[in-house]
């Protein structure tokens, strides 16, 4: 059980620095002079991207430990 709270830490916690665009949008954002609009976006659908993933590790971990509780 500690390994799998430590993989699911260990994956949660550890983020690389992404860069997540559709083709047109990279395309408008690599034609403009400065790069802030870019990293913007990317920062804007990462985050959009991570919560969903947040919200269904918190459900599935609320329900891990309400069948471990009926169980014991």
């Amino acid at each position: 059980m500690k390994s799998k709270i430590f993989f699911f830490l260990f994956s949660f916690l550890f983020f690389l620095e992404t860069n997540a665009q559709c083709a047109m949008c990279r395309a408008v954002l690599e034609s403009e002079e400065g790069q802030a609009t870019a990293e913007g976006i990317n920062d804007g659908i990462v985050y959009l991207m991570a919560v969903p993933y947040i919200l269904v590790g918190g459900i599935i971990y609320f329900i891990c430990k309400k069948y471990n509780t009926l169980k014991k």
